[in-house]
C-alpha cells in the first residue's frame, strides 16, 4: 500500500464549476434585491397600492391617481421612519438598521422625492385631496418625532405610548385609504365608505401590533410600551383574537345590509381568517419576523380571492 499523498485537482473549467459559480451569483443577486424590497419598504408600497385598488373598487371610484399616490405616500412615510430611527432599530432589527444606514442618503432622497411627487399629483384633486395626502406625513411627525419631549420632560414620543402608538398609525392610514379616493373623485362619503374606514382602522391596529412581538426585547430596552411588552405574548394573542373576531362579526353584519358585495365580503372574511392564523403563531415559533411579512401581505391574498370569486361570477 502506497503512503503517497494524492492531490485532488478541481477542474475550474468544467460546466459544473461554472454552473455553481453562476448559481451562487444568482442567489446573491436575488438576496440583494429581496433585501432592497424588504428593508426599503418598497414591498409595503406595493401592498398599499393593492389595498387602494380594493378600496376604489368597493367605493366605485377611479383608480387613478389614488393608487400611485397611496404607494408613494406609503414608501415615503415608512422609509422616512426607518431612516429617522436607524440608530434605534439596531436593537430591534439589526439587519434592517444596517441596510438603512448603508443606503441612508439614497433613501432620504427617494423619500423626499416620493412625498413631493405625491403632493404635486394631489393638487389636481383640490384642497381636500391635498390635505389628505399631507395627513400621513403629519401623523408621522406626531407619531415618531421628538416634539413632545421638547415641550416637557414628562411627555414621551407618541411612538412609545401604549395603544396610542398603534391607534395613531391605524387612524392615519384608515383615513387616507378610505377618503383620499373620494376626494380625488369628488364623491360624497357613503355608508360603504364608513364600513371601509372601520375595517381598515381595526385591521391596521392588529397589523401594527403583530410585529411588536418580534420587537419585544428591543422595545422593552428602549422604553416603548406595546401590547406585547405590557401584557405579554399570550394576552396580546387573545386581544388580537378578540379584535379579529369582532371585525369578522362586523363584516358579517354589514353583509346583510348589502353595503358590500358578496365577493368582497367573502374575500375580507378570508383575510380575517388569515389574520387569526397568523396571530395563532405568535409566541409559538422561534423567529417571528416571517409573521410580520405574512401579516403585511394579507391583502394580496384578499385581492386574489376577490378576483377569483368575481371571475366565477359569485
Amino acid at each position: 500500500m502506497s503512503s503517497e499523498t494524492r492531490t485532488v485537482q478541481i477542474d475550474t473549467e468544467s460546466p459544473v464549476s461554472w454552473y455553481s459559480v453562476f448559481a451562487a451569483s444568482l442567489r446573491r443577486q436575488f438576496r440583494l434585491v429581496g433585501d432592497a424590497l424588504l428593508y426599503s419598504t418598497v414591498h409595503l408600497a406595493v401592498i398599499a397600492m393593492v389595498e387602494s385598488v380594493i378600496v376604489t373598487t368597493v367605493l366605485s371610484v377611479p383608480l387613478y391617481p389614488t393608487v400611485p399616490v397611496v404607494g408613494l405616500l406609503t414608501f415615503a412615510v415608512y422609509a422616512g421612519d426607518r431612516v429617522a430611527d436607524a440608530g434605534i432599530d439596531e436593537v430591534t432589527d439589526p439587519k434592517q438598521s444596517a441596510f438603512v444606514q448603508r443606503h441612508e442618503r439614497a433613501l432620504s432622497v427617494l423619500t423626499a422625492g416620493a412625498y413631493g411627487v405625491a403632493v404635486a399629483v394631489s393638487l389636481v384633486g383640490g384642497p381636500l385631496a391635498l390635505g389628505l395626502t399631507v395627513l400621513p406625513g403629519a401623523f408621522w411627525v406626531l407619531y415618531g418625532s421628538d416634539w413632545l419631549p421638547t415641550l416637557s420632560s414628562h411627555l414621551d414620543r407618541l411612538k412609545h405610548v401604549l395603544i396610542v402608538n398603534s391607534a395613531l398609525v391605524a387612524l392615519g392610514w384608515a383615513v387616507t385609504l378610505t377618503f383620499l379616493p373620494l376626494a380625488f373623485a369628488d364623491a360624497a362619503v357613503s355608508p360603504t365608505a364608513a364600513v371601509v374606514f372601520v375595517y381598515f382602522l381595526v385591521d391596521r391596529f392588529i397589523n401594527t401590533e403583530i410585529p411588536n412581538v418580534s420587537d419585544m426585547a428591543g422595545d422593552d430596552a428602549l422604553g416603548v410600551s406595546t401590547l406585547p411588552t405590557v401584557l405579554g405574548v399570550r394576552r396580546t394573542r387573545w386581544v388580537l383574537y378578540g379584535l379579529s373576531i369582532c371585525l369578522a362579526g362586523f363584516l358579517a353584519l354589514v353583509s346583510r345590509s348589502a353595503l358590500l358585495t358578496i365577493p368582497i365580503t367573502a374575500a375580507l372574511l378570508v383575510g380575517v381568517g388569515y389574520t387569526l392564523a397568523t396571530t395563532a403563531c405568535l409566541g409559538r415559533i422561534e423567529d417571528h419576523h416571517p409573521l410580520t411579512a405574512a401579516s403585511n401581505a394579507k391583502h394580496l391574498v384578499v385581492f386574489v380571492v376577490f378576483l377569483g370569486l368575481s371571475a366565477i361570477g359569485v
